[in-house]
């Protein structure tokens, strides 16, 4: 059987869940994706995990928050006027804007009263550790 290792191009089917089950991306209803093992493509910890897999191996990994999208930083939550922020901005609404030290960021409310708004920028799966079911469907390129 053939093994993966670093460097090799794969095609892979994936689904991604959060540690309480819940689905947040797949590949399965699509084409297969194809990366180039430890390039960097994929979330540090997946790619990783693939390595040392053969062809046809489907496996179930847990990757640690810090391996995914990484721990959420309270430094990256901020709070300013609600006049700060468009009109018909709710809970939930991605906005683009520019932090504190100048940064091109995006933000997403996360509290908003009538006078003071609360932005994230950290990726809304920042915190959360992962379950992926990965297989391993052929190497394309080694």
């Amino acid at each position: 059987m053939t093994k993966v290792k670093n460097g090799d191009v794969v095609r892979i089917h994936y689904t991604a869940k959060l540690s309480d089950g819940s689905a947040i991306d797949t590949s399965h209803g699509r084409e297969p994706l194809e990366i180039k093992v430890g390039a960097g493509q994929i979330i540090d910890g997946l790619d990783r995990r693939i390595s040392g897999m053969t062809v046809g191996e489907m496996n179930t990994v847990t990757i640690p928050a810090q391996e995914a999208y990484g721990p959420h930083d309270e430094a990256k939550v901020l709070t300013m006027p609600r006049s700060g922020v468009p009109e018909g901005t709710m809970v939930g609404t991605r906005l683009r804007g520019t932090t504190p030290d100048g940064q091109r960021k995006e933000f997403t409310v996360v509290e908003l009263d009538d006078e003071k708004v609360t932005l994230d920028a950290n990726h809304p799966l920042a915190g959360e550790d992962l379950v992926c079911d990965v297989t391993v469907l052929d190497v394309v390129k080694t």
